[in-house]
């Protein structure tokens, strides 16, 4: 990472400098020329009324001095005077373009360049009173000979600066990349590093995901280490039993017995195996199907009449009030979220106790309501009761059957349906679970 932002840098400041001189070289060009002109200019107003070409020695002389060409071309185009040529050999000047424009204008200007010479000639003419035309002419380096003469200094300076950019491209990627490189050695201490404002919420992300990375790594071995020790009480039932028939220890009555037991365990084993298949496509779940209107009331009330008979096998009353209403969700996670909070209401209850459902609206928003008479969840318990595998009475779970589980499908339903779960409990008298459904998720008209 380091020498790809090094390079860039130096490509960039590469690019920058040649870029740089030849703007340089084109602007201070342009100012040449005009200052050319501008001089050719001044001379040939001076020049203009001295009569030239009967100007004194001394001007002359002076002229050639400063580079200059002097010539007078008569109305017809012919060369009258040349201060630097032999003009019996000069050809006709009249179809000269500064001659032209003199002619059209009063005055006129124009540059040739010599190819061969790598020389430019600017030509400034003025029209004179008698009708010929005076022309100034000097000679000047073209942009190309200037940048030509000056590359030996121009690749000097050239190499200093890239020296220069490349000492300044790895002070400057260094300070970049160090805050990323502090973060990589000690993500758990970001916030102690010395992260340039604009890497806040970067690194702020970082350490959210790294932190959820670590939690959800620790809470899958957790996890796996609690379906292994669930597995194997049931197993162990299961192949004690089987081995005291197979030995023939066990017959008649003790034989039946036996077979019971496995039957318990080998349920209990397919219930444990089912909800942890469940919990674990919840959790690799991305996306449910497109939600559908649901009749709550109606789904809680099939639910509660398909629990009717293991409410009566328990000795609980199990009743159902409330009101049809709907929201948006998925029939099955639905189902199931009914189903599990019931169960368990039959579950942990006491002989005698009662589970009611309540459906409805209440602040504009659908509630689901399960309250029961039950043993209660002790205050210390009631913010781990939706934990995987966590039991607030292990003893009764395992006597009832249950896994654990129940309840963190619960939460895992509830969130998938953006919903909100509380909870409320007292030892002994019993807990009431609320589903309070999202109004972007609920038809809060009644049915």
């Amino acid at each position: 990472m380091k020498k790809k932002i090094n390079k860039q840098l130096m490509l960039i400041s590469s690019i920058a400098v040649v870029i740089t001189v030849l703007l340089m070289a084109t602007v201070f060009y342009h100012i040449l020329q005009a200052q050319v002109i501008e001089d050719l200019r001044v001379y040939a107003y001076m020049l203009a009324p001295s009569g030239i070409p009967y100007g004194t020695e001394t001007d002359q002389n002076r002229l050639n001095k400063d580079g200059m060409r002097i010539t007078v071309i008569g109305a017809d185009g012919s060369v009258l005077y040349e201060s630097d040529a032999d003009v019996t050999a000069m050809d006709n000047h009249l179809e000269r373009p500064e001659v032209q424009e003199a002619i059209q204008n009063g005055e006129g200007q124009t540059v040739r360049r010599s190819s061969t010479m790598g020389m430019n000639t600017f030509y400034y003419t003025v029209l004179l009173d008698d009708g010929s035309v005076l022309r100034v002419a000097r000679e000047s380096h073209s942009i190309w000979s200037i940048l030509y003469q000056s590359l030996p200094v121009f690749l000097v300076t050239l190499i200093l600066l890239l020296i220069v950019c490349l000492v300044l491209s790895r002070y400057l990627t260094k300070s970049l990349v160090s805050p990323i490189e502090q973060m990589a050695a000690d993500m758990d201490h970001i916030e102690g590093a010395n992260v340039y404002e604009e890497l806040v919420p970067f690194a702020e992300t970082i350490k959210a995901q790294h932190e959820a990375i670590l939690s959800n790594a620790n809470m899958r071995q957790e996890f796996t280490a609690n379906v292994s020790h669930e597995l194997k009480t049931p197993l162990a039932a299961i192949s004690g039993y089987s081995e005291l028939i197979e030995s023939g220890m066990a017959s008649g009555q003790d034989a039946v017995r036996f077979a019971s037991g496995i039957h318990q365990s080998a349920n209990r084993l397919l219930t444990l195996i089912n909800d942890t298949i469940r919990l674990s496509e919840l959790d690799v779940m991305k996306q449910v199907e497109p939600f559908e209107e649901i009749n709550l009331y109606e789904l809680a009330r099939d639910s509660v009449e398909m629990l009717q008979i293991r409410a009566d096998e328990h000795g609980v009353i199990l009743s159902m009030e409330g009101s049809p209403c709907t929201v948006r969700g998925d029939k099955q996670m639905l189902e199931e979220l009914i189903y599990n909070l019931c169960d368990n209401a039959i579950c942990y209850n006491n002989i005698g106790g009662s589970v009611s459902v309540n459906v409805g609206i209440e602040a504009g928003q659908t509630i689901l309501r399960v309250r029961d008479t039950g043993i209660g969840i002790p205050k210390e318990s009631q913010e781990r009761i939706f934990e995987r595998f966590y039991r607030v009475d292990k003893s009764r779970s395992k006597s009832t059957g249950g896994t654990g589980l129940g309840l963190a499908i619960v939460k895992h339903i509830v969130a998938v349906h953006d919903a909100h779960i509380s909870l409320v409990s007292e030892v002994g008298r019993g807990t009431e679970i609320t589903i309070t459904f999202s109004n972007q998720n609920q038809s809060c008209a009644a049915l």
